[in-house]
């Protein structure tokens, strides 16, 4: 059956952010699918995990901020002893949005926002190599953005869109690299999404009409929609899928 494609049954996923907002949305499309889904995040909310738990969903809990150069190798390194010694999906989902005027961008907030958004999940990737390309198999799914792929307005933010984009070319050519160690690697390019992130701008006076207004379908979407492409791009469903940077963004970058 087709809908067999979509199943995660016995397969172990590790994603970071997990805890709240497209995070949230993924932990619940693939726990549902099947899926040992071991979530990471810099704040501990054991309240989310035993959700999960007492919904029979088969979830584990590791703590990092993955700011630090040594936390994503070592979610990794614990996520494989909680998985049996493997890891078949590395969802990298943990990132910050930063916004202001690159004449005036404090270096300290431009090299938070690389540290997390970009040099974290070049790490989580690179430490995934190891028991993916044992197993000769792996999926890794980026979480990067429509800033990656345009300029948005009203609000300035050249640095965070800067960091999507390496996160789309770090997809791809990962991608590229590993395809014949079995290993598929993919991005999701959100639009707005409604989450804590997002819940200012969209209140905002001036940006929140604007990103409705250029939005074709004239509002924001959900964690479950990024959560629903997540689990096709890391299912068979998509076996033939990669290097390739799903947009979901409810038409904003077809104008």
């Amino acid at each position: 059956m087709i809908f067999d494609l979509f199943r995660l049954d016995g397969k172990v996923a590790l994603v970071t952010g997990a805890t709240r907002g497209i995070g949230l949305g993924i932990v619940e499309a693939l726990s549902d699918a099947g899926a040992h889904v071991i979530l990471s995040s810099r704040v501990p909310k054991p309240e989310v995990v035993q959700h999960f738990k007492d919904l029979g969903r088969q979830v584990d809990y590791l703590q990092g901020d993955v700011q630090d150069p040594a936390v994503p190798a070592r979610l990794v390194a614990e996520a494989v002893k909680l998985g049996g010694g493997k890891l078949d999906i590395l969802v990298n989902n943990a990132g910050v949005a930063q916004h202001g005027d690159t004449h005036s961008f404090p270096e300290a907030q431009y090299r938070r926002l690389m540290d997390i958004n970009v040099d974290s999940v070049f790490r989580a990737c690179q430490a995934a190599l190891g028991p993916m390309r044992a197993q000769k198999s792996g999926v890794m799914l980026n979480i990067g953005s429509i800033s990656g792929l345009i300029s948005n307005i009203p609000q300035p933010q050249a640095a965070y869109n800067a960091s999507k984009a390496a996160v789309h070319m770090l997809t791809k050519s990962l991608a590229s690299d590993y395809a014949e160690d079995g290993i598929r690697v993919n991005a999701i390019a959100p639009g707005y999404i409604t989450t804590d992130m997002t819940n200012g701008g969209l209140a905002d006076p001036v940006w929140g009409p604007v990103w409705r207004d250029m939005t074709p379908m004239k509002r924001p979407g959900s964690a479950i929609d990024i959560g629903a492409a997540a689990l096709y791009l890391c299912s068979p469903a998509s076996g033939y899928v990669t290097g390739e940077v799903l947009v979901v963004d409810g038409g904003y970058t077809v104008r």
